[in-house]
C-alpha cells in the first residue's frame, strides 16, 4: 500500500485516484499520521458485503433472539406504594 502525504494526494488528485482504483486501497497522511484509506468503489462494496450478514443470517443468529429481554410471567419486580 502506498502511503500519500495529503499535500500531495489534493496536489495529484486524478493520479491518487487512478492508484486507488488500479493499484488497490492508498494510505493518506495527515502530520505525519495514518488518516484515511480510500479504496475503489468495487472493493468499497465487497467490504460491505463481507461485513454484513443477510437477513436470513440475522434472524437466525443468537443476537435475533429476544426471549431473554422478556421477564417471565409473574417475575416482575412491584412496587407497593
Amino acid at each position: 500500500m502506498k502511503t500519500w502525504p495529503i499535500q500531495d494526494a489534493k496536489a495529484r488528485f486524478s493520479e491518487f485516484l487512478d492508484a486507488s482504483i488500479s493499484h488497490g486501497p492508498q494510505m493518506v497522511t495527515k502530520h505525519g499520521t495514518e488518516a484515511a484509506v480510500p479504496v475503489s468503489a468495487e472493493e468499497c462494496r465487497r467490504l460491505h458485503v463481507v461485513a454484513e450478514p443477510s437477513l436470513k443470517e440475522l434472524l437466525l443468529s443468537d443476537a435475533a433472539r429476544t426471549e431473554f429481554l422478556v421477564p417471565g410471567r409473574g417475575k416482575r419486580e412491584r412496587y407497593l406504594t
